[in-house]
């Protein structure tokens, strides 16, 4: 078996007049992530550890903000096109484990629907799917409430 793991990191500032989605679900807030497409951090994230796991370009990279199709695009849409690109390459996920960085909203009572979201995006189990939520302590911007962030890694196998 050839594994391969990789690290994914992305961040968000919040603003008023947009809707607040993570993992895929729209959680409840007074405001929401800033991005060109729906900001979802937590899929960013995700996505970015997949890619580099298969040794591929950043979602940055594969989905420019400055290509006008993926203007206000779902990350859900964009999560699940790189999930086509590394299961072409031969992989399959193993499992993800990622940390949302926010003030607020408190995300623990959303973390088991975040998780049974991922797990059926990624198509894989949802003991195969860790998320965490932590604050910043009030500092930085994610602590004064203006941006989210969140870290993930994946694993993926190659079969012989």
């Amino acid at each position: 078996m050839d594994y391969r793991i990789g690290l994914g990191y992305d961040m968000h500032r919040l603003g008023r007049g947009r809707k607040l989605f993570l993992g895929g679900l729209e959680i409840p807030f007074k405001k929401g992530l800033i991005g060109h497409s729906d900001a979802d951090a937590l899929l960013h994230a995700v996505s970015d550890a997949l890619l580099g796991a298969a040794g591929e370009a950043d979602i940055g990279e594969l989905f420019p903000d400055t290509d006008p199709r993926y203007s206000g695009i779902s990350s859900v849409t964009l999560l699940k096109e790189v999930c086509v690109l590394v299961k072409a390459k031969g992989f399959a996920v193993n499992n993800v484990d990622a940390v949302v960085l926010a003030e607020e909203p408190k995300l623990a009572p959303f973390k088991k629907q975040i998780r049974q979201s991922l797990a059926k995006i990624l198509d894989i189990c949802e003991e195969c799917v860790n998320i965490k939520s932590k604050t910043n302590e009030k500092t930085g911007d994610i602590g004064k409430g203006r941006a989210i962030a969140a870290y993930a890694v994946a694993m993926l196998s190659k079969g012989e």
